[in-house]
């Protein structure tokens, strides 16, 4: 699913009246019909709702005047306030018409602001993605009047006062929706940790625009769904074999940290691998063989942590990081394992191995092209050596990090992004809160290694399966226990089942 801009999504707006011979009215309508019925399905059968339809003089208050009509027809009492304006867009004028004299439409004053009691529906339809600047003035106090309400708000499309593709201060005036109805496709903003407090739960409504069009768009942002993954995963061929899906060597684990070693070994198994050899410290020998009996354990030399490479020839990708520790000699390692692995062998490099190479930051230039990276933010901030001043600067420097070294990296978070050496990035669709704990990452970068090890996948639809797998997972897992009883090991027991959705067919 493609994430438009502000601006084209007004083109995309006029490519539908033009391709589907409908005017802009129509469209309105169009879109108005689906935010009623929204409305409808979570109001019904309670009629006695207090419902305050907010609009502003442009389009999006047009979409509000016309679904405060809709609701009329469907028994409900709205009131309808009105932002005063010198200038009214043509499609707020004609729908402004349209509104039956039994619907109350009142012109909002600093001084006339109304009450909005617990229980009352707050329709936002102040301003939608045209707004290009802060609010100010009596806009700026209708959006805190709203916000220290206590009621339920809904935004149009997008709350008002927060831009669809840009940053703005943090002291700006935004509607704070409890739930947003977003047209045909989400907003890049919504996705966004900062504006969760804004965006609220948010919908798509799909309103018929023009599909041509998003198809031909160059986009530089995606969201990952089921639909854009069709086909990506392959369904296995019955002669088939443990070559196939690749032999896998995973670094990992040291004293009091081999539980990181174990999930990641046992995700990459449920990942699909054909093999799996671990090297970890002595002390890991047992733990592993009695925990994870499928793979194939590779003692180090030392006991509690990693200080030797071994031969790397028969392996088609290579995982370090899960609870590796950091120490000198364990960097050394790490060290010649970017000068041996060569472009032709796949990386996938998490945790400790990430925390090294923000400590060794001269080890980033030895990075083979196409290296799979999985930082959280604060390890993401070591490798790019500054933090960022908003979200949309992360964004940057994400994009930035990713052509320099040539490498995708998998930006961690509620809508993890992944970030490409072309410049896309992706951002997630599945997970949960309850994946908010400790070894969710370990089993991701194990689930990572198995597809990266399959050589019918290429890296971006191996990085873009393994993620959404592995939130699909923790969705499957929090239907079962709930979120707050989520473990990591209940991901590793539903990568089989998210994996399989996703299958396609040979």
């Amino acid at each position: 699913m493609k994430l438009l801009t502000a601006a084209q999504t007004r083109a995309l707006d006029q490519a539908t009246t033009q391709a589907q011979r409908i005017s802009s009215v129509e469209l309105m309508e169009r879109a108005a019909t689906a935010c009623t019925n929204w409305l409808l399905d979570q109001l019904q059968p309670a009629f006695s709702t207090e419902i305050h339809v907010f609009c502003g003089p442009g389009n999006d208050g047009g979409d509000g005047l016309a679904v405060a009509r809709q609701l009329h027809t469907a028994g409900y009492a709205p009131q309808v306030w009105l932002l005063p304006a010198e200038k009214h867009s043509a499609d707020f004028l004609h729908n402004q018409q349209q509104l039956p004299e039994a619907i109350r439409c009142q012109e909002l004053s600093a001084r006339r602001l109304p009450p909005l009691p617990a229980g009352a529906l707050v329709l936002d339809a102040l301003f939608g993605t045209g707004l290009t600047r802060t609010l100010e003035g009596l806009p700026a106090t209708v959006v805190k009047h709203l916000n220290q309400s206590a009621a339920t708000v809904v935004a149009v499309d997008i709350p008002s006062g927060l831009l669809a593709d840009a940053p703005q201060p943090a002291s700006s005036a935004i509607v704070r929706a409890h739930h947003t109805l977003s047209f045909e496709l989400p907003k890049l903003a919504f996705l966004l940790p900062r504006n969760a407090e804004f965006v609220g739960e948010w919908t798509v409504l799909p309103i018929g625009l023009d599909q041509p069009f998003i198809h031909n768009t160059t986009v530089d942002n995606y969201f990952v769904d089921a639909a854009l993954l069709a086909g990506r995963l392959p369904q296995r061929a019955r002669f088939s074999h443990k070559g196939t899906f690749g032999h896998a060597l995973l670094l990992a684990g040291s004293y009091g940290k081999l539980g990181a070693a174990v999930l990641a070994a046992q995700a990459c198994l449920r990942g699909g691998v054909g093999l799996l050899t671990i090297r970890t410290p002595g002390v890991g020998y047992t733990i592993l063989q009695t925990a994870v009996p499928e793979a194939m354990a590779l003692p180090d030399p030392a006991s509690d942590f990693v200080t030797e490479l071994p031969e790397l020839h028969p392996y088609a990708a290579v995982g370090m990081g899960p609870g590796l520790g950091q120490e000198e000699s364990t960097a050394e390692v790490l060290r010649l394992l970017l000068q041996q692995v060569g472009s032709r062998r796949a990386l996938v490099l998490d945790a400790d191995a990430l925390n090294l190479l923000g400590t060794h930051r001269e080890l980033l230039q030895k990075l083979p092209p196409n290296t799979l990276l999985t930082p959280h933010p604060k390890e993401f901030e070591r490798l790019v050596g500054e933090p960022a001043l908003d979200d949309y600067h992360r964004l940057d420097q994400l994009r930035a990090f990713c052509r320099e070294h040539r490498c995708y990296c998998v930006l961690k978070g509620a809508y993890t992004a992944l970030g490409t050496p072309d410049g896309p990035v992706y951002f997630n669709s599945t997970g949960n809160p309850g994946m908010a704990t400790g070894g969710s990452g370990d089993v991701l970068t194990g689930l990572l290694l198995a597809l990266r090890a399959d050589q019918r996948l290429s890296p971006l639809d191996a990085a873009l399966l393994g993620v959404y797998a592995h939130g699909r997972a923790g969705d499957l897992a929090a239907a079962e226990s709930g979120e707050p009883g989520l473990i990591a090991g209940d991901l590793v027991r539903f990568i089989g089942p998210a994996l399989r959705e996703l299958e396609g067919d040979l």
